[in-house]
Order: C-alpha cells, then structure tokens, then sequence
C-alpha cells in the first residue's frame, strides 16, 4: 500500500511538471503597431485613463521630429518632450506567465509608465534595455505611456551628468522611440533576454572554437543564462539543435541536468563538434538558426531562436586574417545614424539591407559606425549582407572621467551583451580618440567578461604604442605595424555634392567654388564629382601600396569617411555633409564606382575592373580631361573608336587623358596589363534630347506592408527617346500620390533641400522619393509630370498586416535573405610578397645616437631627431647581414608638410639623392640596387621646403597631426626619422 501511495505521489508531482509546462514555450509579438504620439508634456499622460484620442497615430520606430531630416542642419534638429502612448491586452492564452518589453532604444531618456505606474528610466540614448513587467498587468486592456526628452543638454536625472555622446556634431538627434519594440511572454522557467539594462540579464551566448577551416570543422557553445520565477526548484535538461540556411536540422545536443532554486539565475552550455559548416564571410553572409531549449521531462518549457554565423578571426602580424586568410580592411566610417531625407534612421529592415549591401557592392567589408553603437537592425542587416563591423560604445571624442567614464563602460557591456551572438562584429571600439591605458584595460576586461570567445579585438583609435589595445590607428594617415593590426579610420574627409558632376556640365559648379568655412578656404568640401572621386584613389593607394605583402610592416587598410551623405555636421555650402560615395538616397557618385575597381578583392584587386568617371553629353567645341579608374596597368581611351592614346598614370588606379575633344558618340577605355594583353573594357554614350519620365519602384523584397512603417521607393529618371538617361537632365518633377500612403518625398538642392516637397528637380538625371505605408492595405499610385516630358506611373500594392489588441506577430525582417553573392572565403592567399624587409641590427648617428633604435621600433609615437644641425643630420643603420638594398621607406616628421633633401648611402655608395614627398604618412625612395651592409641616411643640405596653403590646418582651424609633437618648424638643419625600413626584392 505505501509503495503505491507513493508512486500516485510521484506521479501527481510529475503530472504537476507537465501542466506548468503547458501551452507554447516561449511567443515574440511585435509591439510597434498602435502607438499615439503627442509633441509636448501634457499632464497626467502616464495615467491609464488619460484621454488620448486626439493624438497623432504611429507605427514605430517613428522619431517625432522625422519632418527636419536633412530640412536643417543637426543643431537645428527639434528637440524637447514628446509622449508617446500605447493601448493592448495579453492574449488569454498567455495569463499567468511571464511577461518583458523589449525596446531597442530612444533617444534621449525616457520615463515609462505601465497602467499609471512608473515602471523605470532609460536615459543612455543609445543602448536597448527592457522591463519586467508581469506583475503590473491586468486584465484587458493595458496602457503604456513614455515620456521622452531629446534636448541636447539633457543630464542624468540622479548625478546630473550630461552625456558625452550627446553630441550636435556627428549624433544627429531623431527624438523619441526611433527603434523597435517587441514584447516577450515566456515560461516562469525561462531562459533570460541579452538586456542588461533594466534586467540585468546576459541572455544566450553561442560561440565556436577549434576552427579546422580546410576541414570545415569546428566546437559550437551554447551558453544560456536561466532564471527560475516558479515558488519551488527545477531540474531541466538543457537541448540545443542548429539549423542551416535551408531550415534542415544540423545537430542536435545536449548538456548536463541542471537544477535551479527559486528566484535563482544559472548560466548553462552545451558543447559539440560540427562537420561540413559553412563559415560566414565578406559578402557571404551565411547564418544558422540555434534553438535553446530548456526541457521539463519531455516538454519544452522555454525555446530560444538565435541567428548567428561561425567564423575564424586572428588580429596578427599587422594584419587581420578571417577564416585563415588575410583580409586588409577597407570600406566605410559610417554614422550610426545611417539616415534618410524626412524619415531619420528608423527604416524598415529591408532598407538597412539596401543600404548596407550597398557598401558590400562598392567593394567595402567593413563598416566602422562612427561614435555610438549601431540600432540592432543595423547590426543583424550586416550579419546577412556579409559587411563586417567596428561596434563602438558611446562617445565624441578624446578620453573622460568619472560619471561620464562609468556611462561610457555601462554602454560598452550592455552592447557587447546585446550584440555578441552576431558574427558580423570584429573589433569593439573602446573611443573615437585614444583612452588610457588604464581605461582600455577596464574596457577589456569587460570584453573578456561577457565576450572571451567572440573573436573580436578591442581598441580604439589611435591607441598607436598601446600595450593593451589589440587595434588602432589614426584619423587621417598611414599607420604601420607588425604586431597589432592598424588601419586609418577616417581617411578622405572631402565633401561635394552628387549634382555636380563638372566645371563643363548644368549648373557650371566650378569645381571647389564655395563661401569660407570659419574663414578658411573650403575648396576641399565643395568638389565636383571628378575630382572627388580622384581624390578617393589617391586617399586609398597610400593605404593599398603599404598592405599586406609589403613588408614585415604593414597597414591593415582604412574606412572611407562616408558612406551616405548625413545629417551631421559638415563644412560645405549645404547644410549637411556630403562627404559620401552615395548620396542620401543612396544614389551612386562616381566615387562608389572607383571603389569598386581599387576594393574588388581581399588585399590584391582582380585586374578586370575598369570605370569612366563622368558622362559624354557636352556642347560642341568642348574639351576636357577625362578620367578612367581602373586595375589595370595601362589604360586606352576611344572616341567613336579612334584612340586618343594612353592615360598618364597616377596613384596606381588613375589615367589622366589630357584635353580629349568631345564628339557625340561612344568614349570607350580600355585596359591592359604590362605586355598589352586586352583585360577589360567599358564605355558610355551620349544620350539623346530627353523626352519622357521615367518611375522605378525599390521596396522589400517581401512587398509593401500597410503597418504603418514600411517604406519605398521610387527612383525618378529623365530619359531620352530609348530610355538611355539624360546625365545633365535637371528638370523639376511634379508627383502626385494616390491610394493609403504618406508621403515622404526626396532631397535636392534648394530652399529646405525639397524636404517634403511634392515637386523637386532631379539632379543628373535621376532622383529619388520615398513613401510610407499606413495601417490601411491596398492599391497606391504614384504619377510623375514634367513640362514638356511624357508623365510616368507606378502602381505598389500594400498587403495587409494582422494586429490583435495591439500585438503583431509579423516582424520588419520577415522573408530577408542573406547575401551570398562572394560565395565563401577563398582558398589560397590573398597576396604575394612584393618585397622583403631587411632587418636593422643597429644604428649610430650624428647627434643623439642613444635614442636611434626609436626611428626601427615599429612605434609611429616615437623618433629619433638629431640637434638641429645639418652636420650631424645623418644616421647609420648597420643591417642584420649584407643585402642589396632596392628601396628605402621613411615615415619623417611633418610628413605631410614638408619636403626634405635626402641621400642614400649603402656602405659608402652613393644609392638615391633627391627629395622626399609630402604624404599622409610614409614615403618610398627607390635606390640604385646596391649590395652592403650599412645604409646611411643623412639631410644634404638646409633647404627643407614648406608648403603654401593650409594643407596641415583643417577648415575649423585645427592643426592636423604631422608627426611626432616638436615645436621646430623653423629649423634647417633638423632630421627627424619615425620609421626607417629597409626593403630588398623577395
């Protein structure tokens, strides 16, 4: 009998188990729908019976002062409070379980409020953070109400501390909830979201280790951190299983029973190895889906879906090697803001996929978002598009202390937490300007707590003779190194607009015409195309000709500063900065295209990529340079098929054809490697009179959603009798839009820049508008008119989207594809050696030869200087063994200032003497090929030549680094070596 009592005991217990675990193990709504947002602070908002029904109706991510994007510049964005409201009810189904808010970020603080009570305060302005928010529920209907304050001094409400990052410089300031917002309804045994801030929970960590890549080999962890809200302890089984791209079941494992006490939180892993894994990569965004499951008996009690990729990284030897090849890093220092004209940065996710793989086409692999962490939806956006990413914390610039340190580190390990399952993240950047060692210890630290296993270098800018940071490398110039990667992270700074393609072309913008910028000559902001897209290849070959098969030392490459031209500060005649290879609307300058031709492969470019820069419709009698980028050795030009002979070459990608006569036609290039062999070719033609309008619609590629947020669209062209577009077309277009759909129009140059406008010009032939859903589906019309043009007209179809009470479960990246358009990392190398450094034994010099072994150090932070004298501005190098010296490579003080005289001796023979040249960095003489032991290196004389002009000032009056710090700008005589290197043929 007792036994029998107690197995109907244990059966009831059991029986017990299984009913907690009952119903769906874990459910995602979407919580942007149904919102009501108010410009101002009424009181009594956050009462749940306050009446809101006259309030505007939005769809989040909605940033409430969208209307000035790109209308003013970003110290005139508005700011103040807005209130937004929302009115839902938990499905019944869901009763009793637990229940969180996840919201992605605002900006700047918000007070939240749930059924009239305050629930919490989030105040960083950047980093997601959620709420527990289980007990304040109640049946029916609930209200949510958030208070938001995005002044530009807004201060910490309990230390009174402004935020650094808070910044009217770069952070353009979109008000309000301008990211998304889910919520989660989970078991009382469940595994914890990745928000620390407002939960203090780490959530899942998938990581892999013991990469055999040949193999396609590797050990997957899953770690969850698990939290037990149920009255009595739990022994779960912890499961993972790991699906492909495809949906198909890779492996299924499991860890160790665990047990967890009531109110406790324990971390729980499982560990396998995985056979035939496709290893995500540049442009190759390969991604699986791993399910985390905790199991009560054979119920699932708690599922966890997480989107991650696998990827071997190494930060070595100067360089960074993914997946075991080296891979020199360029692309883009992008704001995080990523921002539209009259939308900000809250687009749907298909957008930031536009966006983002427009990077990726033009050749770029990384993307350094500038300042502040990037919004999740960015982040993931890479993850598919195959765009690796530098993820920063918060800042501006330069080092802080106290309260603003501790916002800084609290920022820091709440993104790394939030961000660490996505394979896009290589480097986490510690500051947009050097810290401490002491602060880059502390930053480390915290990657090593919560990320020890991502593959991911942390540093920051500068941070050149670091012993701590794991990267680095300056604003502008050329860094190199041997042991910690180094690459330029703001390079090329110069601003024109897309609508001006050349002094000969409507509207004659004569190339750097433009008002003072703080008195200074802004001719460098205020370029045409051509010119702009030049100084692109020249800003990346002093990059390119340092990299990877150069030298023991070498660069890691550099980021193009930017992107997409941005709301942010800038020092042009408009009033934002179009510093970017595509306009606002993501419309290609001729700077994207050179890009793709020096950015085609990992370190090496293939040699097939060839562009003309320009168009070929001009007047009669019209002579101009015509320009060709292309990897070729040689470039030929043709004119209706008659040669005009070969470009001069400049910067390894450029060929100049002097005075070429225009003759309507085809201009034709064509390149060819050093024996003549025929490599690539391409062309343009003149387009006819223009004629018609012509409307192409860019939406996602799951189709227009009436939520509310989803955008689109149309690209406006001005085309001649055969639909070729008119490239000096500067016809004002007229729309008219019809059906449920809000307009949001385009940009160009004028009053407001046409923000909002229902008629604006395109500029080169072609613009851009966007239009937003609304919460009603079906047929929208846009028709385009111009005087004298045949009208055009598109026709989108918004489909419908369910909303029960408040609660979608539809989300914005529903049906996105990755890109896997590169295919896999390539086998092989990614360069060959072009030259080998010699080693350096050790030196005498004219004046202070204690301190020689600084100008061979691999540190850019320290040099060897002589007395100022020109008899004792010489220094000897005596070399490891006897080699025939083919190059010597100096990086000089004031080396973008200054030009000095310079001989060469290799054991007493006389090997080059000339000048050097004004770099952003290192300059290369090239020695008669003499065999020694000994290189000499000495000034010949006192003439060292400054340059006119402000080319070491910045516009704001700022001097630009030169070098190491010395107050000599009037010597003669001195000689001051950063780094000497040595170079032999391989």
């Amino acid at each position: 009998m007792m036994k029998r009592f107690l197995l109907q005991f244990l059966m009831l217990l059991l029986l017990a188990n299984f009913a907690e675990a009952a119903g769906s193990p874990r459910t995602k709504y979407n919580f942007n729908s149904g919102w009501k947002l108010f410009v101002g602070d009424p009181q009594g908002a956050e009462a749940i019976g306050f009446n809101d029904a006259g309030w505007k109706a939005v769809t989040l991510p909605h940033p409430w002062n969208e209307d000035a994007a790109f209308k003013v510049s970003i110290d005139d964005l508005p700011t103040g409070i807005a209130w937004y409201r929302k009115h839902f009810k938990i499905p019944a189904g869901d009763a009793g379980k637990k229940v969180f808010l996840e919201f992605e970020g605002i900006r700047q603080g918000g007070d939240f409020y749930l059924n009239g009570k305050f629930i919490g305060r989030n105040e960083n302005g950047i980093m997601a953070f959620g709420f527990d928010i289980t007990s304040l529920l109640i049946q029916g209907e609930n209200v949510i109400a958030v208070r938001t304050d995005n002044s530009w001094n807004y201060k910490e409400k309990t230390t009174g501390s402004a935020f650094q990052w808070n910044d009217k410089n770069f952070n353009a300031n979109y008000g309000g909830i301008h990211k998304n917002v889910w919520l989660h309804v989970t078991d009382k045994l469940y595994q914890t979201l990745p928000l620390y801030e407002g939960l203090q929970a780490t959530g899942v960590y998938i990581y892999a280790k013991d990469f055999n890549i040949p193999a396609k080999t590797a050990a997957i962890t899953a770690e969850a951190q698990v939290k037990n809200d149920y009255s009595s302890a739990k022994t779960f089984q912890y499961e993972v299983e790991i699906k492909d791209l495809d949906g198909k079941t890779v492996k299924v494992f499991s860890g160790e029973k665990a047990t967890v006490g009531p109110g406790e939180m324990k971390t729980v892993s499982a560990s396998a190895k995985i056979n035939n894994l496709n290893f995500w990569s540049w442009g190759y965004g390969y991604l699986y889906t791993v399910f985390t499951r905790l199991k009560l008996g054979n119920a699932v009690v708690d599922e966890v879906q997480t989107k991650t990729g696998f990827r071997k990284t190494e930060f070595k030897n100067g360089m960074v090697y993914l997946n075991g090849r080296v891979l020199m890093m360029h692309g883009y220092g992008q704001r995080t803001s990523n921002e539209w004209p009259a939308i900000g940065n809250a687009v749907p996710a298909w957008m930031s996929d536009y966006s983002n793989n427009l990077m990726v086409e033009s050749g770029g692999n990384l993307v350094r978002w500038m300042h502040i962490t990037p919004w999740k939806q960015d982040v993931e956006s890479c993850d598919r598009v195959g765009l690796i990413q530098a993820m920063p914390a918060g800042d501006s610039e330069g080092d802080v202390q106290g309260r603003r340190w501790e916002q800084r580190k609290e920022v820091m390990r709440d993104a790394m937490i939030y961000n660490r399952n996505n394979p896009s993240i290589f480097f986490y950047e510690s500051g947009n300007k050097g810290v401490s060692e002491l602060h880059m210890q502390e930053m480390k630290a915290i990657r090593d707590q919560y990320d020890a296993n991502g593959g991911r270098a942390i540093g920051s800018r500068e941070m050149l003779g670091s012993k701590v940071a794991e990267y680095g490398g300056e604003m502008l110039y050329t860094n190199k190194s041997a042991g910690k990667p180094l690459w330029a992270m703001e390079y090329s700074r110069d601003e024109g607009l897309r609508k001006y393609w050349d002094n000969f072309t409507p509207p004659f913008h004569k190339d750097g015409a433009g008002p003072l910028h703080n008195n200074e000559d802004a001719s460098a902001y205020n370029r045409n195309q051509d010119s702009h897209a030049l100084e692109d290849v020249a800003r990346w070959y002093e990059f390119w000709k340092e990299g990877p098969g150069t030298g023991d030392r070498v660069s890691s490459g550099g980021v193009n500063i930017i992107f997409s031209d941005s709301n942010t500060h800038h020092r042009g005649e408009e009033n934002y900065r179009r510093s970017g290879e595509v306009d606002a609307l993501r419309i290609a300058k001729d700077g994207f295209y050179a890009h793709q031709v020096m950015w085609n492969n990992w370190v090496v470019p293939d040699k097939t990529a060839i562009h003309i820069i320009g168009h070929w419709n001009y007047e009669p009698g019209i002579k101009k340079d015509v320009y060709v980028v292309a990897s070729g050795d040689k470039a030929e030009l043709f004119v209706n098929g008659v040669s005009q002979g070969f470009g001069g070459q400049s910067n390894r990608y450029a060929f100049t054809f002097k005075n070429v006569a225009w003759k309507a036609g085809t201009l034709k290039a064509v390149s060819y490697d050093q024996s003549g062999k025929k490599l690539a070719e391409t062309q343009i033609k003149t387009a006819g009179q223009p004629v018609a309008l012509k409307l192409t619609a860019f939406q996602s590629p799951t189709g227009m959603k009436a939520d509310g947020a989803d955008l689109a669209f149309a690209e406006v062209e001005v085309v001649d009798a055969v639909g070729n577009r008119c490239p000096t077309a500067l016809n004002t277009v007229d729309f008219t839009l019809n059906g449920p759909a809000e307009w949001r129009g385009g940009l160009a140059q004028g009053s407001d820049n046409y923000i909002l406008s229902k008629s604006l010009p395109v500029e080169c032939g072609v613009n851009r508008v966007i239009i937003r859903s609304t919460t009603q589906a079906g047929k929208i019309t846009l028709i385009a008119n111009a005087q004298g043009l045949k009208p055009a007209t598109l026709v989108l179809q918004s489909a419908p989207v369910k909303v029960i009470d408040g609660l979608a479960s539809t989300f914005p990246a529903d049906g996105l594809k990755p890109a896997l358009k590169r295919g896999p990392t390539p086998a092989g190398p990614s360069y060959t050696v072009t030259r080998k450094s010699v080693k350096i034994w050790g030196a005498t010099a004219g004046a202070n030869s204690d301190k020689t072994q600084a100008s061979y150090d691999d540190n850019e932070l320290t040099d060897w200087v002589n007395d100022g004298n020109v008899a004792t501005a010489w220094i000897k190098y005596e070399l490891a063994e006897e080699t025939t010296v083919n190059e010597v490579e100096l990086k000089l003080n004031n080396f973008r200032s200054r030009v000095y005289p310079i001989k060469i001796l290799v054991d007493g023979k006389e090997a080059f003497n000339g000048l050097t040249e004004k770099s952003l960095g290192y300059c290369t003489l090239t020695c008669k090929p003499i065999k020694g032991k000994t290189v000499t290196i000495q000034l010949t004389n006192g003439n060292i030549t400054q340059p006119t002009g402000n080319s070491g000032v910045e516009v704001n009056g700022k001097k630009l680094d030169d070098g190491v710090t010395r107050d000599d700008k009037n010597a003669k005589g001195t000689l001051s070596i950063i780094e000497a290197e040595i170079y032999t043929k391989p």
